[in-house]
């Protein structure tokens, strides 16, 4: 029974944890589907999403202070971090639970299996890494792929491996 109760109770808190998440800024190019998608994953995750499609997205990197090298498509900002590129949703909360001093996380590049980049098959249920050869051009679903944590010399450590 109290084992019962412990599990209720640790669900209720982490209900109650995604409700006080601070909002987030994505900024994504007209029109990028990928980053549409991305930023509906993270709504689905518990984030209230502000969304400005614009075509200056070199200066909100700038603005961002996303090195270079760590830059991807859709940039987002929350309390304070930057966020570049399809990154997890749960990445995104680790960080704003364990608030390390740093500039933000990034996934740099279009990595096929990233939130917003998944690649399905209706002859494919479970997510496949493997290629299509059922059509005419086949194709990987999944890459493998880094999330960084950026430092705020610039530098980089792995936050997760996917």
């Amino acid at each position: 029974m109290l084992k019962r109760l412990a599990c209720l109770l640790a669900l209720l808190a982490g209900h109650a944890a995604a409700g006080e998440l601070p909002p987030i800024a994505v900024y994504m190019p007209k029109v990028c589907l990928a980053c549409i998608d991305w930023a509906e994953h993270l709504r689905q995750n518990g984030f209230t999403v502000k969304v400005t499609q614009t075509d200056e997205m070199d200066a909100v990197k700038r603005k961002l202070k996303v090195p270079k090298d760590l830059e991807a498509v859709p940039s987002a900002s929350i309390a304070g971090y930057f966020i570049e590129g399809h990154v997890h949703a749960d990445q995104i909360k680790e960080l704003l639970a364990e608030k390390p001093r740093a500039r933000g996380l990034s996934v740099p590049g279009l990595p096929l299996g990233a939130p917003g980049r998944e690649y399905s098959s209706p002859i494919c249920q479970t997510a496949c890494t493997v290629l299509d050869t059922e059509t005419a051009a086949p194709r990987i679903r999944r890459e493998f792929y880094e999330t960084l944590l950026v430092l705020p010399d610039g530098s980089t450590k792995t936050w997760a491996r996917h």
